[in-house]
């Protein structure tokens, strides 16, 4: 089992300053799995108890001179500390930037190793970043966990699999902020947020008590997938009335799910990303956040790079 590669300097820009920042706030523990065109990050995929994040990179992206070897079809997987992680990309960008003027002159090698700690008995995995000057090298070691078997490595991929199914309807909003910032002004009004996304283009977020209700709504959004013109009768409605019309028509889905685990999927918001899509899984299964990336100075959608979360929904009848 071998892994090594040379971080490019828009992959060291892409982790250390959008989307390590993000994965840390998503959760203390991760999955990294490497194959051979593809490094993915998933948090919570195996445990449907929290907000699961899927974040999947195609190899140029963030290599050079990538080179992976295993018996599971070139495929390895561990866990790892996101927070150490973050640190020792941030600390050998450090000393590349202090050392050698960048990271153009002296590269960042990244590769798995087994190394024997101090007072242990037996050699541990890590994964580490190496920078080479011109006299010496400075070694940042991340401790991981033993990489997974075969079967396991079977059932991450499966897992990954199920969870890349996309909602039949999908709603596009250009400023998750507004967002955000309902989230952030409403969170401490209730602990549940019911979604409602339609094939109109709306999407409502509302926050309720039993002494008060609080909503945003957004309106006539760009829909992907399944759509539907909306009635002229319901123009005048209040937006509680058009929901409930437009669910009674199996036009629309309504969610709950933990304002906790939707403010934290905004945290996805420091990855950088265009736009966001919402949707809503077959029989409400999870709500389903797509993150769009684009080509700088272009419209066209970075295949590169994917991010998207999956919330699990409340039973109403727990509330």
């Amino acid at each position: 089992m071998k892994f090594k590669a040379f971080l490019t300097e828009n992959g060291v820009n892409l982790l250390e300053k959008r989307f390590l920042p993000a994965f840390e706030k998503m959760g203390k523990n991760c999955y990294l799995f490497l194959t051979k065109e593809h490094l993915f990050f998933l948090h919570n995929l195996l445990n449907g108890d929290g907000v699961q994040c899927i974040a999947q990179f195609r190899k140029d992206v963030l290599f050079d001179d990538y080179r992976i070897s295993s018996q599971n079809e070139d495929r390895i997987a561990f866990s790892l500390d996101v927070s150490l992680l973050y640190r020792a990309v941030k600390s050998s960008v450090s000393i590349c930037t202090e050392f050698s003027g960048g990271l153009a002159s002296n590269r960042l090698q990244i590769k798995l190793v087994k190394k024997l700690p101090p007072n242990c008995t037996q050699p541990m995995p890590f994964l580490t970043f190496e920078t080479k000057g011109y006299k010496s090298a400075v070694i940042q070691d991340v401790p991981i966990s033993k990489p997974l078997s075969r079967s396991q490595v079977i059932e991450l991929q499966t897992a990954l699999d199920s969870a890349q199914d996309l909602p039949p309807t999908l709603v596009q909003v250009q400023d998750p902020n507004q967002l955000q910032n309902f989230v952030d002004h409403m969170k401490h009004v209730g602990d549940v947020l019911n979604v409602t996304i339609s094939k109109y283009g709306d999407l409502q977020v509302q926050i309720s008590t039993t002494l008060i209700r609080l909503g945003s709504e957004f309106q006539r959004l760009l829909v992907i997938g399944e759509k539907s013109q909306a009635p002229v009768e319901d123009r005048n409605l209040s937006a509680q009335s058009r929901s409930e019309r437009a669910m009674a028509r199996g036009d629309a889905q309504s969610v709950q799910v933990s304002v906790k685990h939707f403010s934290k999927s905004l945290q996805c918001q420091l990855t950088k990303p265009d736009s966001a899509f919402y949707g809503i899984a077959p029989q409400g299964a999870c709500l389903t956040v797509i993150f769009q990336f684009m080509i700088p100075g272009t419209r066209q959608t970075d295949k590169s790079i994917s991010l998207h979360c999956r919330l699990p929904v409340l039973d109403p009848g727990s509330n």
